[in-house]
């Protein structure tokens, strides 16, 4: 059920409003002073993982839980990995502190379980995004509907995110992925924006960038087994045109970029934000970038020599972008590339 006056008032103040003038111009997004990403889960938790500058990692044991094998009943938690992705993300700029969900995970509880373990609460959530519509982003909302003790929560969608998908493996009965309910999450009392144009979130500090323009030679999407539900029967999908990626602006360093999967292609990614931007210099990627398994893995170094070019000063490649990909960004942007694991925390400043 939504919520009072005064939540509806505040989820009016955080919702997207339309980013002025054509994609081809540069959308004004006011730069911040900081910016922190956490990553509420990932694909992976190493907890000895050190923390180091401007990154902070938890400690293997997070709280505790009951368990009756132990003595007095109680014995240390951990964190949870899964094949999801969710990271919350804080800007602020002057006095001004507001923060923005960015997917929630794959499973019901998985996300809010890290969430709770972390200390991290979602009272003053402003506003949440779904990078595309996989189950493995938008998995977690049971979880989330559970700790957020306030409602009428814009949430910031591409019209492409309730598509119907499948995968049809060779030699195996196709896999239907479940699909997310837009009815279900009105009746819960989410403010759903549809926009496949870029969007301002917070007050011009975040940038959603809506559809991304595939400039690249090499970043040619999803293989033929990936496929679509188009109201008359299933065909291949290889763009995911759902995918989207959130952008901030932090003053004197650059863009900070944070993907889902990066279906659009990591470096189609980067240059769709400069573009819109007007901004040149690029500061950090983080999330996921789509580079595992045989159909991915040979564009893995024309992706590296790419990124390489934009100088990054910090690179956590997480979620789906493979242990290959993973082993050759550590080797080869070794300055700026560190490990992804659920629970850290990325903080920078500005400049």
């Amino acid at each position: 059920m939504c919520g009072g006056r005064a939540e509806r008032g505040e989820a009016a103040f955080a919702a997207p409003r339309v980013a002025e003038g054509d994609a081809v111009d540069p959308v004004t997004l006011t730069s911040v002073d900081s910016v922190e990403i956490t990553t509420l889960i990932d694909n992976s938790f190493d907890g000895l993982l050190p923390s180091q500058a401007g990154v902070t990692r938890p400690f293997f044991q997070v709280g505790e839980v009951s368990s009756p094998f132990f003595e007095g009943g109680r014995t240390g938690a951990s964190l949870l990995a899964e094949h999801g992705f969710s990271a919350i993300v804080e800007v602020q700029h002057g006095p001004s502190r507001s923060t923005v969900l960015f997917d929630t995970g794959a499973s019901p509880d998985g996300m809010a379980t890290n969430a709770e373990r972390l200390g991290v609460s979602f009272d003053d959530l402003r506003a949440a995004v779904l990078s595309h519509g996989h189950t493995d982003h938008v998995g977690g909302f049971d979880g989330l509907l559970r700790l957020r003790r306030r409602h009428a929560l814009p949430l910031t969608v591409h019209p492409a995110a309730w598509t119907r998908r499948r995968f049809a493996l060779p030699g195996r009965d196709p896999i239907e992925l479940p699909t997310l309910s837009p009815s279900a999450l009105r009746q819960e009392g989410f403010e759903l924006i549809e926009r496949r144009q870029p969007s301002l979130l917070l007050d011009g500090s975040v940038l959603i960038t809506g559809e991304i323009d595939r400039t690249t030679e090499f970043e040619r999407g999803m293989p033929s087994v990936h496929q679509a539900w188009n109201g008359h029967g299933w065909q291949h999908d290889p763009l995911v045109i759902d995918d989207q990626a959130l952008v901030v602006d932090l003053a004197g360093k650059g863009l900070v970029i944070v993907t889902g999967c990066g279906h659009a292609g990591v470096v189609n990614i980067v240059r769709h934000a400069m573009r819109l931007t007007g901004v040149s210099r690029l500061c950090a990627v983080i999330g996921g970038f789509h580079l595992g398994g045989p159909a991915f893995e040979p564009i893995i170094e024309p992706t590296i020599n790419a990124l390489r070019e934009f100088s990054p000063e910090l690179l956590v490649s997480g979620h789906c972008t493979g242990w290959r990909a993973q082993h050759a960004f550590a080797g080869a942007l070794s300055e700026a590339w560190v490990p992804s694991s659920s629970g850290s925390s990325y903080r920078l400043n500005a400049a």
